[in-house]
């Protein structure tokens, strides 16, 4: 952000460079790169990521949390109705494969991800909200009324659905395919046996894998889809402070994402080793 031409108080108007000067030196702003990044690490150890430059007197923590519990749910509504049904079709699929049901899946996933997320996302706001009028199209609002999260959820759930059910169906035509799996029809086991007990656990080890960065990135904020919904979610506040290139939101909320990510990535890794015991961690 420091290498773009300008600065955060160069769109304020027709403002004298004296005022200027003024506002760097009472934010840092006017000390070498290396002097600023020193200093930010030095607050940033403690949690003191500063105050907005954009939005006065407000610390940067306190506009991040109130825009990622908006995020939250809506990412984890999201996130788990994708592990779901995403599971469910892709292991429907293998269980039918090559047959009616299975093509149908094949194609519902792959059109969920070839579409962009705003298109989707467009077309669902003028079935829904213009031509129907069943939902409101000016997103989640203030008296949290549940038809807000609708839209958001269904179309930030599709893509990880998609994937989530072409992962699964690979991975359990693999687990279906193996010794173990023959030798337990050989024996008279029960197809809903096999599929539950046996080859669906065997084959969430890759679905696991995928789900800590995917709900890293639902529940941080869509930044088209939070735009296009009109939700004051942490992704529109991404969005707003770096164009408005407000550095302590920029950098506070940098972090704040950084730490989920690897937090959530943590936490899959740890659900691996409890679903595939024979994973060794070195």
């Amino acid at each position: 952000m420091n290498a773009i031409p300008g600065g955060p108080f160069v769109t304020e108007g027709r403002v004298s460079q004296s005022i200027i000067d003024n506002l760097n030196a009472k934010y840092g702003l006017d000390k070498p790169l290396f002097v600023q990044y020193w200093n930010y690490l030095k607050n940033a150890v403690v949690f003191d990521y500063g105050i907005s430059i954009k939005q006065k007197g407000r610390e940067v923590m306190d506009i991040i949390m109130e825009g990622f519990k908006t995020s939250l749910p809506v990412g984890l509504i999201a996130g788990v109705l994708a592990i779901g049904f995403g599971t469910c079709l892709g292991s429907i699929a293998a269980v039918k494969h090559n047959k009616v049901i299975d093509r149908i899946i094949m194609v519902f996933s792959t059109a969920s991800v070839a579409f962009p997320s705003f298109i989707i996302a467009s077309v669902l706001l003028y079935i829904f909200c213009n031509w129907l009028g069943w939902l409101p199209a000016n997103g989640i609002t203030i008296d949290g009324d549940y038809r807000g999260y609708i839209l958001p959820v269904i179309t930030l759930s599709l893509y990880p659905t998609a994937y989530i059910t072409r992962l699964t169906r690979s991975s359990t035509l693999d687990v279906l395919n193996s010794d173990y799996i023959r030798t337990a029809k050989a024996k008279g086991v029960s197809k809903s046996k096999i599929l539950f007990k046996h080859a669906l656990r065997n084959s969430l080890t890759p679905v696991i894998t995928y789900a800590g960065p995917m709900f890293a990135s639902i529940i941080t904020g869509s930044l088209v889809i939070e735009q296009i919904y009109s939700i004051p979610g942490l992704g529109r506040t991404f969005i707003k402070a770096i164009t408005s290139r407000d550095y302590p939101l920029i950098m506070g909320t940098t972090i704040f994402l950084t730490v989920l990510v690897i937090f959530l990535i943590l936490v899959s890794d740890i659900l691996y080793k409890i679903v595939n015991p024979r994973v060794e961690f070195e």
